[in-house]
This record gives structure tokens, sequence and C-alpha cells, in this order.
């Protein structure tokens, strides 16, 4: 007997990549398998000049991640190199050189809330919880992404409380390019993802690559997961099975 695998794949021949994390008792929270899953598919997408779009999704609208999977049983070295796992997780979804969208639906916590943030284009189901919790155990995670779209003062106020948006507050901030009831959310990543693949491929190409020049996100990124290193390798660190 095969279990089904924790990260689906589905390829349409418009070109549009539909990747599904697959933890729906778990909702949707990062292992390290699933982690290397997620990361290889970034890595051959990255290489696939017939992509035009990747949606983000999940296999259950309970959640799209709500996190590390904190209980997963590691030693300190494997603990790092989940962590390790998390950043190189965050620089493909930024480096991916099409738009990537989010199908933000139910809990998007802790590294589901940076995968939120770290889309181009997000579609918020109406059943959305949404929060940067890191601060709760000290993970200096958040700033990077969320506050070129939100604004500093914004921004602030969300990673420092860690408190937790549904879909309307999330709206007013901007966060949300579409917004649809939570088992519809999907469907309408997908009509959002064949509108950027109706464009010019090379086009839209360039201009991904020309925000993220001109915002500075590989820079931004970059320091943010130095800094998640090392609060796994000489501070706290995420939880690792033993609380």
């Amino acid at each position: 007997m095969t279990t089904e695998s924790p990260v689906l794949r589905e390829r349409r021949p418009d070109g549009i990549e539909i990747l599904r994390l697959n933890r729906p008792d778990k909702r949707n929270a990062l292992d390290t398998e699933s982690l290397a899953l997620v990361i290889a598919a970034l890595d051959e997408l990255s290489a696939d000049d017939d992509l035009r779009a990747l949606v983000f999704s999940t296999t259950d609208s309970w959640a799209l991640c709500a996190g590390a999977d904190v209980g997963e049983q590691l030693d300190d070295a494997a603990g790092y190199a989940r962590m390790a796992a998390f950043t190189r997780m965050y620089s493909g979804i930024d480096a991916l050189p099409v738009p990537v969208i989010a199908v933000c639906v139910g809990n998007c916590v802790g590294a589901g809330a940076e995968i939120v943030a770290g889309a181009d284009l997000r579609v918020g189901g109406d059943n959305l919880k949404l929060a940067w919790a890191g601060a709760r155990l000290g993970v200096p995670v958040g700033p990077a992404r969320l506050a070129p779209l939100i604004g500093l003062a914004r921004a602030k106020d969300l990673v420092f409380t860690g408190r937790s948006i549904g879909i309307d507050e999330a709206r007013e901030l901007g966060l949300m390019q579409r917004v649809a009831a939570a088992a519809d959310a999907e469907a309408a990543a997908i009509e959002l993802a064949e509108q950027v693949a109706a464009q010019s491929p090379g086009g839209v190409r360039v201009l991904k690559q020309l925000f993220r020049d001109l915002d500075g996100t590989p820079e931004r990124i970059a320091q943010e997961n130095e800094r998640l290193l090392y609060f796994q390798e000489h501070g706290p660190g995420l939880p690792r099975g033993t609380s």
C-alpha cells in the first residue's frame, strides 16, 4: 500500500502549474519531506521555459499551511537542515521567473504566512486565518516580505503582535487581489493565472525580474534567511518534537 505524496502537482496545457500541499491531518504543516518536495518542484519549474504561472494551493480548504511541523522528531543537525530547507523554499518562491499565485484559505500561519507574502498575487478564501506567529517563539521572520506589501507600520503591527486577521482585514490591507468562498478560491486563482498566462510569456518574465530588482527582494530575503539560520543554530530554534 502506497501513501499519497504530501505535495501534489498538476500541469495544465496552458503552462500553468498547480502545486498542492497535501497533509490535511496536519493543516499542511511542513516537515522535512514536504519541504524537500516543494523545493524540488521549485527548482525544476525555475528551469522550465514553458511555465507561465504557478498556483500554490492545497488539497484541503481548511489550510494552505499552518507553518512548520513542530511535532517532527529531529536532532539538532536535522533541525538546522529543516530550517535551511525553509530558507531555500522562501528564496525559491521569490526567484521563480514567473508569477506565483497563492490560494490563501484557512490557516495561513508562520511559514504559511510567508508563502502568502512571498507570492506575487493572492486569492483569499472567506475562512482565512492569516498570522505572522514567529514572534511567539522569537523567530526572526516577517519583515522581508510583508513590509513592502502593506507598509512598515502595518507590518510591524502584524509581526510584533502575531495576531490573526481574516479576509476582510487582509483585503483592506491590500493583500488580496481576489476573494472567494474557500471552496472556490483555487478556481479563482486558476482564473487569475489564466489571465497572466495569456500575456506575453517573455514580457511577464522580464516584468517579474524587474519587480524583484526594483524592490530589492532578493537582498531582503537573503538577510532574513541568514537570521533564521543563526536563530536555529545559536538560538532556541524551532521546536523539534520535544514539546
